[in-house]
Order: C-alpha cells, then structure tokens, then sequence
C-alpha cells in the first residue's frame, strides 16, 4: 500500500515537472513524502 502511494506520488512530481510550475512547493513535498515511504519501508524489511 505504502509503496503504491510512494509511486504514484513520485509520477505526480514527475508530472509537475514537466508541465507549467502549478503546484510549485506542493509537489516537492509530495516528492519527499514519497521518498521517505520508500526508505522506511526498505529499513523495516
């Protein structure tokens, strides 16, 4: 489920990036949610 999530956040960022500046700020805290989803759920494995 976390990982699910973790994606999709990360292709919205990635879609944030290649279209107009909308969300700005939004996107890269969404990006670094989703980064540290990722790392928690390879530590706890």
């Amino acid at each position: 489920m976390l990982e699910t999530i973790a994606v999709i956040l990360i292709i919205l960022w990635l879609l944030g990036l290649v279209s107009a500046y909308t969300m700005g700020g939004f996107i890269h805290i969404l990006l670094v949610i989703a980064v540290v989803m990722i790392l928690l759920r390879l530590i706890r494995r």
